[in-house]
């Protein structure tokens, strides 16, 4: 009932429309698809459920959604599905360009000037080269979308943003039925989780953690009141998530705190800021950045099977199997580029400087992905810790003042 008179209002706009058809690409075992489906009985909605991204497009074209609802890692396959599909030479170069354009744009709309006249013809010639190709692709009737699991990315908040397509993020756990905050779609903030939902109140520890209370948040764990009364203080539930609320109101998570990890020269790095931006990159299916109590930041890298065909072709590279992958020097070649990529989101003292590709993919089968599709971090760490120590044997020297970029190493 909550859910449905409070969260429902913040997505009326996309949820409550007689058209509106959501595709769900999150599995009932995570809470804001159960969210979606009590919202649903609510406003009449149609709702679909995705079984696999692997019929990630085809389920659109099918269904036609005016609305889906998925995890970041879905829209980063749709972008870089569309990146292959734009092939070689001249078309990935109006590709990158429109995609250059719808960023620079969506950035622009949020400015009081608005994009200037130039950005505007050259958003228009976009829409007609590449952005209305996409949207026919996606199913031809998806206006927005719902974010959740884990931080989108600016660039690809604003890149679909830009192309016709706007992606709300909110936040919320189990613990508070789904989400305690969420953007509205006509002043959606990108980078934010957005203001506190009607009936919730959060606030911001003096440590930095995020704090829930409400009705919808949970009375406390099954048969466990150590955890309970941990977790719950005065009716204020502490979520174990980092964040800070901007002047407006607007929440941005910042990281999770049993995450944070610290080097042996004390240096605080928040992994998932690096695990977001290299998980773009085509090749990547999966990435855990380690360094506990080691010299410095390191990183653990799946291969996206399913894209791995076409970015080869792409790149003028004969067929490999996923085994000769993991050694191909242009294969690394590009995944070494996408690191230091990666790495100009942060300081040098928070910088990837190795990683290692590994020889499985992290599913939910193989036990390495829970149901709401998050990676199962302590397993990996506890089942690659041989894989991980080896990352540290040759110990790269540190970045020095005067170098361009930090050394970094790649295991094979």
């Amino acid at each position: 009932m909550f859910i449905a008179a409070n969260v429902g209002t913040e997505m009326a706009d996309a949820c409550a429309r007689p058209d509106s058809r959501q595709l769900v690409f999150l599995p009932l075992a995570h809470i804001f698809a159960r969210a979606i489906e009590v919202l649903a009985v609510a406003s009449g909605t149609i709702v679909g459920h995705s079984r696999d991204t692997k019929s990630l497009v085809a389920d659109l074209q099918s269904f036609r959604p005016t609305v889906i609802v998925a995890v970041p890692r879905v829209f980063e396959k749709l972008y870089n599905s569309a990146e292959q599909q734009a092939g070689t030479g001249f078309r990935l170069k109006v590709f990158r360009w429109s995609a250059k354009v719808a960023i620079v744009h969506s950035r622009a709309r949020e400015t009081p000037a608005g994009p200037s006249w130039w950005l505007t013809a050259q958003h228009v010639l976009a829409d007609r080269l590449v952005y209305a190709k996409i949207r026919r692709t996606l199913g031809g009737d998806l206006t927005y979308s719902f974010s959740s699991g884990a931080p989108l990315g600016e660039r690809l908040g604003h890149f679909f943003r830009g192309m016709g397509i706007s992606i709300v993020e909110g936040y919320g756990l189990t613990e508070s039925t789904a989400p305690a905050t969420c953007n509205h779609i006509d002043t959606n903030r990108i980078g934010t989780v957005g203001p506190v939902t009607a009936g919730s109140s959060a606030r911001i520890s003096e440590t930095g953690e995020i704090q829930l209370k409400g009705p919808h948040v949970f009375r406390g764990y099954h048969n466990n009141p150590q955890a309970t009364a941990e977790a719950l203080v005065d009716g204020w539930f502490s979520t174990g998530d980092l964040g800070a609320f901007d002047s407006d109101g607007y929440l941005r998570v910042t990281g999770r705190i049993k995450e944070i990890i610290v080097t042996a020269g004390g240096k605080n790095v928040a992994p998932a800021v690096l695990e977001d931006r290299l998980r773009g990159h085509p090749l990547v299916s999966q990435c855990v950045v380690v360094g506990d109590k080691k010299p410095f930041i390191a990183a653990l890298i799946t291969l996206d099977a399913a894209m791995l065909p076409g970015w080869l072709a792409a790149h003028g590279r004969p067929p490999l199997s996923e085994a000769e992958a993991r050694d191909d020097p242009t294969v690394l070649a590009a995944l070494g580029r996408a690191v230091e990529r990666t790495n100009r989101a942060v300081s040098r003292a928070e910088s990837i400087r190795a990683f290692a590709v590994l020889d499985v993919d992290f599913t939910e089968a193989n036990g390495y992905l829970t149901p709401s599709l998050k990676v199962k971090r302590s397993l990996v760490l506890a089942d690659f810790a041989d894989r991980i120590e080896t990352m540290y044997e040759g110990k790269p020297p540190p970045a020095v003042e005067d170098s361009a970029r930090p050394t970094m190493a790649v295991l094979r």
